[in-house]
């Protein structure tokens, strides 16, 4: 078992991947059993992590199963509810929604929706 070490947050907490025969970061990611959190993906591969998170938001594996969703920890933290965070304020990367027709392209609407927006 290997930690690669990516930065520290804001409690003075090690952020790392935790690297055994896979990467079990990505792997819970991708089994729907975390979120990528975004704050802290600048020193991963990020692009890995939001594609991971978007087949399994897509698949309705793990905290995706839940009707109407869950709410994210960083959202919780903040106080919102899951249908607040989710439509109300907006809750996603950038804390933008985006109308269909704002979208230029098929690869924008797939980036988005690898950001998490619905």
């Amino acid at each position: 078992m290997t930690l690669r070490p990516q930065t520290v947050d804001r409690y003075g907490r090690s952020v790392a991947e935790v690297i055994g025969e896979i990467n079990l970061g990505l792997a819970m990611v991708e089994d729907g059993m975390a979120f990528a959190y975004r704050q802290h993906l600048g020193q991963c591969d990020a692009r890995e992590y939001l594609d991971a998170e978007f087949r399994a938001s897509r698949s309705r594996y793990g905290v995706w199963r839940v009707p109407g969703g869950i709410t994210r920890p960083w959202d919780f933290r903040r106080g919102r509810t899951s249908s607040r965070s989710a439509s109300a304020t907006g809750s996603i990367p950038g804390g933008r929604t985006f109308r269909c027709k704002e979208i230029g392209s098929y690869q924008q609407a797939q980036e988005l929706l690898r950001q998490g927006h619905t």
